[in-house]
């Protein structure tokens, strides 16, 4: 795996409390706030060199690019919303090149147990503790920055519990 402790240790701080006010937002609004992807960027772009070096952080960046652009045609092919688009590309450059098939399964795990405990939940006494979300009342939408917000920051904590 290309993620390290030391590299988890200076981004995760940063990724962490934007990833759960990201999941929040999207179960709450169903929209992922432009604050939230920017600080995501930025904070990559100076927490990132440190651990990273110059070169692995400068070719980081061709990770949002390439993901910006897969984003913008699926929104455009109405798979997903602008904001999930913006934030996967956001959170692409703390993802290491070597680990990018372990993050394509843990997504589809996340997207999994995320889309069901939403429904589960939103079906559930559980609806009652947040009974203002948007999320429960949207149909067939769904709130996908909680699962990417997920992924995010479990790819993070991975060197903690990686053997």
């Amino acid at each position: 795996m290309g993620m390290t402790l030391t590299q988890t240790l200076w981004l995760l701080p940063v990724a962490l409390p934007i990833g759960l006010y990201v999941a929040w937002s999207d179960l709450s609004s169903m929209k992922i706030p432009n604050k939230a992807v920017a600080a995501l960027v930025i904070s990559f772009g100076i927490l990132g060199l440190f651990p990273l070096g110059a070169e692995e952080w400068a070719w980081r960046w061709s990770h949002l690019l390439i993901v910006l652009a897969i984003g913008i045609l699926m929104n455009a092919l109405g798979l997903l919303g602008a904001g999930d688009a913006k934030f996967a590309a956001a959170a692409a450059p703390f993802v290491a090149r070597d680990d990018i098939a372990f993050v394509l399964y843990l997504f589809a795990g996340c997207l999994l147990a995320g889309f069901v405990t939403h429904r589960l939940a939103r079906a559930s006494a559980l609806r009652r503790l947040v009974p203002d979300w948007q999320s429960w009342t949207t149909g067939n939408r769904f709130p996908m920055g909680f699962p990417l917000a997920a992924t995010l920051i479990l790819y993070l904590l991975s060197p903690l519990y990686r053997g």
